[in-house]
């Protein structure tokens, strides 16, 4: 089930939710078009499946990258490091389903606004509990404010997303450098 999610989610990144039919899941999961009505009932149910799939997998390697560090702001760093390196190249110009989901879907569906919010969320406090670590451990200032500070970096690593989309380049070490001065 797995890698037939995966399929689906490379199309629905590549694609987007409208311009992807049944016919372009049932040929990339490599199913029957019956088998993918059986498992999931309809589109909406596939691309459900393999958002919440995206999203753990994506959380898992953020928290990856944040594990190379030794300190908050040296986790900060690498997980910024992290969305600029999944922003370029072919992964960069698949997308970010959780970007292409607000944009094209979070208005008009509201379980996948609510699917949206909630991972912006669960990043957003992540980031937030890095910025409280690097505080607790002397890395980050203690006049920086986690959670407006969180929202920004937000901003940027969804923007960064974005940009890769775009298929511009990106220069992780110079970016992660100009958004760590936040952090002073």
């Amino acid at each position: 089930m797995d890698t037939a999610l995966d399929r689906a989610l490379r199309v629905f990144r590549e694609r987007g939710y409208h311009a992807t039919s049944i016919g372009d899941l049932t040929a990339a999961m490599r199913l029957a078009t019956g088998s993918v009505y059986k498992a999931f009932r309809d589109k909406h149910a596939v691309f459900l499946a393999a958002f919440e799939r995206y999203t753990a997998l994506r959380q898992e390697q953020t928290r990856s990258a944040a594990s190379r560090g030794s300190n908050g702001r040296e986790r900060l760093r690498h997980v910024l490091l992290s969305y600029a390196e999944q922003s370029q190249g072919i992964e960069g110009r698949r997308g970010c389903l959780v970007v292409g989901s607000a944009v094209e879907l979070s208005a008009l569906d509201p379980v996948v606004g609510a699917r949206v919010n909630a991972q912006l969320k669960t990043n957003e406090s992540f980031i937030a509990g890095l910025i409280r670590e690097g505080q607790a451990d002397g890395s980050i200032p203690g006049h920086v404010e986690p959670d407006d500070t969180a929202r920004l970096m937000i901003c940027i690593t969804q923007g960064m997303r974005v940009v890769g989309k775009a298929r511009l380049a990106l220069d992780g070490e110079r970016l992660a450098g100009v958004a760590m001065k936040l952090l002073a």
